[in-house]
């Protein structure tokens, strides 16, 4: 009995794979105005091998020219996070919510039955670089949702910021998932640890270089990990932000 447990263990944490997506081969938009990158088949860009990972459907890197963006358009039944890292993006909704989200910031807009929204840059000078991110709810429909997150000051934490309980004075979301910010210093290490009922992540690297087990994960590349059977070790190669997803 006991090799057959500890057999069981050992093909159970074969299974846990990586999946290396890197910056340079992501899908390239160009119009002028908005320069995006797509790690995951979006608009005109289609890769039958990235079509979402589990829950997690967009992963786009936009930069926005100066006074740029995207008109009045709707959405529906998508979690959709944005995470402004240069300059500012000015947001306007039709529940009422006119806004400008600054660097460091997160927007989290929970489509629902049906929304509409614009954003664009307001500035007349800088350029405006964020992601937006979509996922899949585990609901249809209800009320669209608003909030919005600051971690300007976060340094040397990973933080939850989104989850579908709340816990840790995370903001409710509409998915079995979670959803980190990561900041650390140079030579810094954090643990991600396994969940039974999430034991899917995504690691997308926004800034700096990190080191997960053997790879080594530059500016902008994203790293899919299936299955995950024991915690992994991530280390700052230089001072690095990140976001991170447990997912079902």
């Amino acid at each position: 009995r006991r090799f057959i447990g500890s057999f069981l263990v050992f093909v159970y944490k074969s299974f846990m794979q990586f999946i290396h997506r890197e910056a340079d081969q992501r899908g390239i938009a160009e119009h002028g105005w908005l320069h995006a990158k797509f790690t995951f088949s979006f608009g005109n860009y289609y890769n039958p091998e990235y079509c979402g990972f589990q829950s997690l459907q967009v992963m786009n890197n936009d930069i926005i020219e100066p006074e740029g963006g995207f008109p009045m358009h709707p959405h529906k039944n998508a979690e959709i996070f944005t995470n402004v890292m240069a300059g500012e993006l000015e947001h306007e909704d039709s529940t009422g919510n006119g806004v400008r989200i600054k660097a460091g910031d997160f927007q989290y807009m929970s489509a629902g039955s049906g929304i509409y929204h614009s954003e664009r840059n307001p500035s007349t000078e800088h350029p405006t670089e964020l992601y937006q991110i979509w996922m899949k709810p585990n609901q249809v429909g209800g009320e669209p949702r608003y909030s919005e997150t600051h971690t300007g000051e976060l340094q040397n934490q990973v933080k939850l910021l989104f989850s579908g309980t709340g816990r840790e004075n995370s903001t409710p979301i509409r998915q079995n998932a979670e959803f980190y910010f990561g900041h650390l210093k140079t030579a810094r290490e954090h643990q991600l640890t396994t969940s039974e009922s999430m034991p899917n992540g995504w690691i997308q690297l926004v800034q700096g270089s990190l080191r997960v087990n053997s790879l080594i994960l530059k500016r902008a590349d994203g790293l899919g990990i299936l299955n995950q059977s024991e915690p992994i070790v991530i280390q700052a190669l230089e001072e690095s932000k990140f976001l991170y997803f447990k997912l079902s």
